[in-house]
């Protein structure tokens, strides 16, 4: 039953661009004993339906820069790719320590970040 909470929670966070992903990974290797890169796998499948069906709603809406998410999507990729690799090169221990200062060096940087009136405009074009 709870994994099945999590998934919705996941995947309601991952629709609207909340970090769906941190929720997901930080639950399979605190709560469900899963190494930190079958759980970045896990997170990567889970994620790819999930992102179609919000790309569909978010251009239906009118909320998708599209010449934004080419140049993205293209080094995007190269990233992904890049990623994969150096993840299979890194100790798992490791990895999760990463993991960690990637999450708090973000979450750091929301909170303490000044905000603009940027932040409420959407990106449509």
């Amino acid at each position: 039953m709870m994994e099945a909470v999590i998934g919705f929670l996941t995947g309601v966070l991952a629709s609207m661009g909340l970090g769906g992903g941190f929720v997901l990974v930080v639950w399979l290797t605190l709560f469900a004993d899963v190494e930190q890169r079958t759980a970045q796998g896990i997170n990567v499948l889970f994620f790819l339906p999930i992102a179609f069906v919000s790309l569909i709603m978010h251009l239906k809406n009118g909320l998708v820069n599209k010449r934004v998410v080419k140049l993205l999507a293209v080094w995007g990729v190269f990233g992904a790719a890049a990623g994969t690799l150096i993840s299979q090169i890194i100790a798992n221990d490791l990895l999760r320590k990463l993991f960690a200062l990637f999450l708090l060096a973000f979450g750091l940087r929301e909170l303490f970040a000044k905000k603009t009136g940027a932040e409420e405009q959407p990106l449509t074009r």
